[in-house]
């Protein structure tokens, strides 16, 4: 039986080009090289699964490789690069602070840096959620990460900034990443699926870029889950089947039923919604989503804070030509306070019930109040 090998690990960027949604960051590193202005010490913060140590392993490599491309890439053909590739590169050292905080992990570090790298220019040091290091660790890192000598530079990443002490800060250049965009990691999506051959429907990629939350590990997870479900056919139907999601047509149906004041509609398609499985607040969640994309459908300058697919994006902006933005406001204000009241209420059924006839009531006066 052949290995998998899971799309994360296997599309995984290899080339500064290659990495998803933070083109800022990765020109300015590729700047740095060519100017040979590199610090002796990077921050690479930012939520999971959005590049901090994959940026730092291409950095690793292409400061070491030996003919250095016109595009600041490493060339992956020279003694270096193959080192590195095939994972037994005496440049590059990774330390998992999660596992290794102790004073005595950082003093073995300390004891390597005094040795000039092999083959190369550099010995790099990759320490990823540094933040994990005991304060005595941090401590004993002080001196080395502030005079570091001229062949060693360190990298460290992490997911929570905050917990890094000041005069480690201090000491580094620091770079921010994004949690990455839906429409980048869809189109990542989209052409891995060309790649492996796979037909996927762009509204599905979408429902699988939203679902990551900027993380595109995460998102690629993910495909690979819907992949093993449907075969070689994603369509948007096994998407939120697969991850339980409350689909779009529900909340366009419902929204139908307000405008026309019919609530005993708005009640049967919230029954059919609580038969499915799906909880109340995240039901009341995602009808504000709804009412707020459809106030943004009402300005066209606004359309392109959708983040959703063209198919969907079409039918928000019909569905948003029915009423005005003083009513889709107040729509906002009666959901705004079911949410609030959500979890001290001992009826949670008939919390939701009660904002459907509210929504439905408040169609019918506005239409009242005007002229």
């Amino acid at each position: 039986m052949e290995n998998f090998v899971v799309s994360a690990r296997k599309y995984r960027p290899v080339t500064f080009d290659s990495v998803v949604g933070q083109a800022a960051i990765t020109s300015t590193l590729k700047n740095a090289i060519k100017t040979e202005h590199l610090a002796q010490a990077f921050l690479f913060c930012g939520p999971r699964g959005v590049g901090k140590t994959t940026c730092a392993r291409i950095l690793a490599k292409t400061i070491n490789c030996f003919n250095i491309t016109d595009g600041i890439e490493a060339c992956d053909k020279c003694e270096s690069c193959k080192s590195f590739n095939e994972g037994h590169s005496l440049n590059v050292y990774e330390l998992d602070a999660a596992s290794n905080n102790s004073v005595d992990d950082i003093r073995n570090l300390i004891s390597q840096v005094s040795f000039a790298p092999q083959l190369g220019t550099h010995k790099v040091y990759i320490i990823d959620e540094v933040h994990m290091l005991s304060a005595a660790a941090f401590n004993a890192f002080l001196k080395t990460l502030e005079e570091p000598p001229k062949h060693a530079i360190f990298i460290l990443a992490t997911t929570e900034k905050h917990k890094i002490i000041p005069t480690i800060l201090s000491r580094c250049q620091i770079f921010d990443f994004n949690r990455i965009q839906i429409e980048d990691i869809a189109s990542h999506l989209a052409n891995i699926a060309n790649k492996e051959t796979i037909q996927a429907e762009t509204d599905a990629l979408h429902i699988i870029a939203q679902k990551a939350d900027g993380a595109l590990r995460d998102a690629l997870s993910i495909f690979d889950q819907i992949v093993s479900f449907s075969g070689n056919n994603i369509t948007y139907q096994d998407v939120i089947d697969n991850l339980n999601i409350l689909d779009y047509d529900y909340y366009f149906k419902l929204t139908d039923a307000i405008f026309t004041k019919n609530i005993s509609e708005c009640l049967l398609i919230f029954n059919e919604i609580l038969n499915k499985g799906f909880d109340g607040h995240n039901f009341i969640n995602g009808l504000a989503e709804h009412i707020r994309n459809l106030l943004v459908c009402q300005d066209a300058s606004t359309i392109s804070l959708l983040e959703v697919g063209e198919n969907i994006k079409e039918k928000y902006k019909q569905q948003a030509q029915s009423n005005s933005t003083p009513l889709y406001l107040e729509f906002l204000n009666i959901i705004s306070k079911a949410d609030t009241s959500y979890k001290s209420s001992k009826n949670h059924r008939l919390l939701v019930e009660i904002m459907l006839m509210q929504l439905c009531s408040a169609s019918s006066s506005n239409e009242k109040k005007k002229p």
